[in-house]
């Protein structure tokens, strides 16, 4: 959001567009993070039946046609890069209330389970410490930086994205030598993607439902259209080629894991798997992948802390929240105090009495629905309303709609459990606030923030 308001004034006063195609495809595997599949593959692996590496593909073709989706839209709404603003825009303000809440769900647990997997990882390194005071130790550091407005370095952040691709340089180095010094054969190479004597489709499926987990953050392209070399084309573009990098470097690394370790043998833990992985082909991978996601993972939850933050700040604002508290920031700090603790506290809460695995499918039901909302306001807009009906416009966003919505299908039974409830509870607040959604419980327009 910081970007985007700077990009604005930056405009106003006549900003060079001078981002390239491949500076917004680096970004957009910056924010995404190259590492992102590591963090998960225990949770992927023990979902799918072992079929982690599918997955993982599978939920590549759903969110590349989603990706088209969301670069369309930001087209018509260059400076909004909103699901909720899509829908309510396109479709109907109360289904963007809706998608809204959905992404305030997502935006809430994305912190937790990077304290939980933060707090599982420094219990590993040093187990005389209670998981709980780790859990409280990160949720306390997230909080206090955020709350003293502490920015990260666009520099840092690429400074760390050039670490991790170092990191995973090395490990598919070690990988292969162990690989191909205890294995052969063309059935022990394809099993990861197909054996019939394990194959489970609706266990496939649900470890996909998770999977998505591994692309989220690639929408943020979208905030960088007043900085972009021909937007229109740029901005597509880019979202769908993170999608395809992303996907395929997550394939290799979930791949070489796989092969490494055999979905017949359990994982000490199932949270850290991993790195208990790559300790497997070589011991001090051990050390060096658990530090670069320990350090991952903590960037991820201060950053996705303030995002929520901030999203809950920008309900607060347009009293679709109660605006005397979420509606604040602080006047010295220039954040939302209220919300940032708030969501500290929501965040610390979950840690204790949800597993990264019930946490990561909880998140993925609301980007499941923002995802389905950008499809569908894609093909309103761009086929439905359009004087000429192309197949290139009912296709990905109608695709990407019913793939996304399969997957939302079936995440576990208590994540759908959890999800409705959250999202009865934010319909029934809003039907009661509105009057039945009589009039706008959003303004979806909303004005940029002060810098």
């Amino acid at each position: 959001m910081e970007k985007k308001n700077s990009a604005s004034v930056g405009s106003a006063a006549g900003l060079r567009r001078s981002l390239t195609l491949w500076d917004l495809v680096l970004y957009g595997v910056i924010v995404v993070q190259p590492v992102a599949p590591m963090s998960v593959f225990g949770v992927l692996s023990d979902r799918s039946h072992g079929y982690a590496v599918t997955t993982i593909l599978i939920a590549m073709v759903a969110m590349l046609f989603t990706a088209i989706s969301y670069g369309r839209m930001a087209r018509v709404y260059p400076s909004a890069g909103s699901a909720f603003t899509y829908v309510g825009q396109e479709i109907n303000p109360a289904l963007g209330y809706i998608t809204g809440w959905g992404m305030v769900m997502d935006y809430l647990l994305n912190p937790m389970i990077c304290i939980i997997w933060c707090s599982q990882q420094a219990h590993v390194f040093a187990p005389h410490v209670a998981y709980w005071a780790w859990a409280v130790f990160f949720a306390a550091v997230f909080t206090g930086l955020n709350v003293q407005g502490v920015k990260s370095s666009a520099h840092v952040n690429f400074g760390l994205a050039v670490a991790m691709g170092v990191v995973i340089a090395i490990f598919f180095v070690v990988a292969a030598h162990y690989i191909f010094g205890h294995h052969g054969g063309a059935g022990f190479f394809m099993r990861p993607f197909y054996d019939p004597a394990t194959w489970n489709t609706k266990a496939v499926l649900g470890g996909t439902s998770i999977a998505v987990l591994t692309y989220i953050g690639f929408d943020g392209i979208s905030t960088l259209s007043e900085e972009v070399e021909d937007p229109r084309r740029n901005i597509l573009l880019a979202t769908v080629l993170t999608c395809l990098v992303i996907g395929i470097l997550s394939a290799f690394q979930v791949y070489a894991a796989q092969l490494i370790w055999p979905a017949s043998e359990a994982f000490p833990n199932v949270d850290t798997a991993f790195v208990h992985v790559a300790a497997r082909a070589w011991h001090p991978m051990f050390i060096i992948v658990g530090f670069t996601l320990l350090v991952a993972n903590f960037g991820s939850g201060m950053g996705a802390q303030l995002g929520a933050a901030r999203l809950l700040y920008g309900m607060g604002r347009s009293e679709a929240l109660p605006k005397s508290f979420f509606g604040k920031v602080d006047p010295k700090r220039h954040v939302p105090r209220n919300n940032v603790i708030f969501v500290g506290l929501i965040a610390l809460a979950g840690a204790f009495i949800m597993s990264y695995q019930l946490g990561a499918e909880m998140l993925n039901f609301g980007a499941l629905i923002a995802f389905m909302g950008v499809n569908a306001a894609a093909f309103v807009h761009y086929f439905l309303r359009a004087s000429e009906k192309k197949i290139a416009h009912f296709i990905p966003p109608v695709a990407g709609f019913c793939i996304c919505l399969l997957l939302w299908l079936n995440l576990s039974h208590t994540a759908i459990v959890a999800g409705v409830i959250w999202m009865a509870a934010g319909i029934s607040f809003g039907a009661w606030k509105t009057h039945g959604f009589r009039k706008n419980l959003i303004n979806f327009e909303l004005p940029a923030e002060d810098a």
